[in-house]
């Protein structure tokens, strides 16, 4: 992928998406799987991750990625803000259930996962907590700035080993259930966001390949969920439904 500058992109019109440059983002890639089953074409823009990211904040007003920017509007910055911009942009397909049950099911499973203290919150949490613990006010400013933006305390920390188990669960149960009713897919019997979002956030349990996904190998390390409790309700179901929505819907992280 090759990615256009902040200062460039400023000048530009259209669709522009705020990327963390070379480093597969649960929410980067969920937003860029949103743009790509829909087929709106957006211009990528590099982000550093950890970093001041300054030139970005003086544009936007927010230094963290994804932002997604169209033509003048404000940057969209949350996970449901680029979903619905997405939509209004081409509303077909929709990844929005029309049924409005499926409809709140299907957000109230994306706040699980995308949300404060959800799954990859919480996953950055467990990440962040043996470098802390070990390095405390010594950790080099990445780290530090990445705490301080997810709001680290070993508290936090302990309590994200628990929810990380309970949104496992959640999932899990909920791709049997939707099996056995016939259905592949996480909400009714279409694609969703849910189903592009979880792709993406599985690399939190278990990147794919590096054939398929380079990665740093410390941050490979990083994603690949280990903790017991948590592996233990990571039902083989999550990995199986990611690696069928890649084939069928999505291309590979970094890859577009």
């Amino acid at each position: 992928m090759t990615y256009v500058e902040v200062d460039e992109a400023r000048g530009m019109s259209g669709l522009r998406l705020v990327l963390t440059a070379g480093v597969p983002g649960p929410w980067g890639e969920a937003a860029k799987g949103v743009f790509h089953v829909k087929k709106i074409p957006y211009v990528p823009v590099r982000q550093s991750g950890g970093m001041p990211n300054e030139a970005l904040l003086e544009w936007t007003g927010f230094d963290n990625a994804p932002q997604a920017v169209f033509d003048d509007e404000p940057a969209r910055i949350g996970w449901s803000d680029i979903l619905f911009l997405a939509e209004r942009l081409e509303p077909t397909p929709s990844l929005i259930p029309a049924d409005p049950r499926e409809r709140a099911f299907m957000f109230g499973l994306l706040h699980e996962i995308g949300s404060e203290m959800g799954f990859a919150w919480c996953r950055r949490l467990q990440l962040l907590h043996p470098i802390l613990a070990r390095a405390g006010d010594a950790a080099p400013a990445p780290i530090a700035r990445l705490a301080n933006k997810y709001g680290y305390s070993a508290e936090q920390a302990a309590v994200a080993d628990r929810r990380v188990v309970e949104i496992l669960t959640l999932l899990s149960d909920t791709l049997k259930q939707q099996r056995e009713r016939g259905s592949d897919f996480f909400v009714g019997s279409a694609l969703s966001a849910m189903d592009i979002y979880w792709a993406a956030f599985a690399a939190m349990v278990a990147p794919l390949p590096a054939e398929q996904c380079a990665m740093d190998d410390f941050l490979r390390a990083g994603y690949t969920l280990t903790d017991d409790a948590g592996l233990a309700a990571a039902d083989p179901i999550l990995l199986e439904h990611r690696d069928r929505i890649y084939r069928d819907h999505l291309a590979l992280p970094l890859d577009f």
